[in-house]
């Protein structure tokens, strides 16, 4: 068995030149974005089915049987939930539309008077509902403009829309060819790396691949699980917007307590306003302290556990900074990069404590005033002579 140690990629000129392969790949990322983006995205659908593909493989079946079987569901899923979402969501909207305008008198006629009598300040005149209900419908039908415009655009254009189609009808045949040769294509690259460094990388990418996988898979599944929760408890409980409220609760589930704060605020004042009763009120409290606690002890614990790594403030600052570089493909982009970011800094952050540099091998920075850093005996000093042990605790 060969005990060689990992080479350090970072002893020699080696870094400058690894810097120069990633500024490379950098400007050709934001080069060919366009064309590279359903290639992404068929690679992130093929990573997030590839251990059911391995699961279903160990039972010994071929690789590609699994992979048409794991491929199947995935295309019904996604066709099944566009097919409910869509309709769905355009309902709940237009509910809210209709309910601005209640909102709105319970905001003068409710809420306003009830803050001044309790507060002892003046509110009304700061207050026009009736503004701010149509400044929301003029941003409604802007972006309902922008997204016609540019359909319109597209389809006014016979090569922007041959080459949508053509990106839509690329996705489902990559995933698949992803999932069946993703291995091979490792095995691949793996060969094609320095040999010295080789083991060092390998180590590093299964890290990241852990890392990422426990927080996409994982908070995905705790973010679907929230807002079905969320969701069906509001509208069993009388929530006309019950739905959309608990679908942007688990949106924004990804930053913890995030999810639960504005989806509780938006279902009380919902609540509020539909009915005004103590009732819902508490209705609405118990639904969402009950998807707290599954969240808090079941589905966080047994999906996400400490597998995620990933601090959420760096995961919205990850998806902010990839969209405002690279647009689209940035935000896909954002945190699988986030991900090798963070290990890698680990790994640098180990070399350094290691190194001369830090001053690892050191003894006079390890030892202080005679004192040994670990059992507490008397050391010599940097004149020889022995210095007793303190007697700090």
């Amino acid at each position: 068995m060969n005990t060689r140690p990992m080479s350090n990629p970072f002893s020699d000129r080696r870094p400058w030149q690894w810097l120069a392969v990633l500024v490379f790949l950098g400007v050709l990322i934001w080069l060919l974005g366009p064309v590279l983006t359903p290639f992404v995205i068929s690679a992130l659908l093929a990573w997030l089915g590839g251990p059911l593909v391995r699961k279903i493989e160990s039972t010994g079946r071929s690789r590609t049987a699994a992979v048409l079987l794991v491929f199947t569901l995935m295309s019904l899923g996604l066709i099944l939930g566009v097919l409910l979402l869509i309709p769905l969501i355009e309902s709940q909207v237009s509910k809210f539309i209709d309910w601005l305008p209640r909102f709105g008198q319970w905001l003068t006629g409710t809420a306003v008077p009830w803050a001044e009598d309790r507060f002892k300040i003046d509110l009304a005149g700061y207050v026009d509902p009736s503004q701010l209900i149509e400044l929301f419908k003029q941003h409604w039908k802007q972006a309902g403009g922008i997204a016609a415009s540019m359909m319109g655009e597209i389809s006014k254009s016979g090569m922007a829309l041959v080459n949508l189609l053509v990106n839509l009808a690329l996705i489902p045949v990559v995933t698949f060819f992803f999932m069946r040769d993703g291995p091979e294509m490792m095995a691949r690259a793996r060969e094609l790396l320095p040999r010295p460094i080789e083991p060092t990388v390998v180590k590093l990418a299964h890290e990241s691949d852990q890392m990422l996988g426990g927080f996409i898979r994982g908070q995905l599944t705790v973010m679907i699980a929230l807002g079905v929760i969320y969701g069906v408890g509001l509208t069993a409980v009388g929530v006309d917007l019950g739905i959309l409220i608990g679908l942007v609760a688990g949106l924004v589930a990804f930053v913890p307590y995030l999810g639960a704060i504005v989806g509780l605020g938006a279902a009380v004042i919902a609540t509020l306003v539909q009915h005004g009763d103590l009732l819902h009120l508490a209705l609405v409290l118990g639904v969402f302290g009950l998807g707290q606690l599954l969240e808090s002890f079941w589905l966080t614990p047994w999906l996400v556990g400490d597998k995620i790594g990933l601090h959420p403030v760096a995961v919205i600052f990850a998806v902010m900074a990839g969209g405002q570089l690279f647009g689209f493909l940035g935000v896909l982009l954002a945190l699988p990069i986030a991900a090798v970011a963070v290990v890698l800094g680990r790994y640098v952050y180990a070399q350094y404590t290691q190194s001369e540099l830090y001053g690892a091998d050191d003894e006079s920075g390890v030892i202080v005033a005679g004192r040994d850093p670990v059992g507490g005996t008397s050391v010599p000093n940097e004149t020889g002579t022995e210095v007793p042990p303190s007697k700090e605790p």
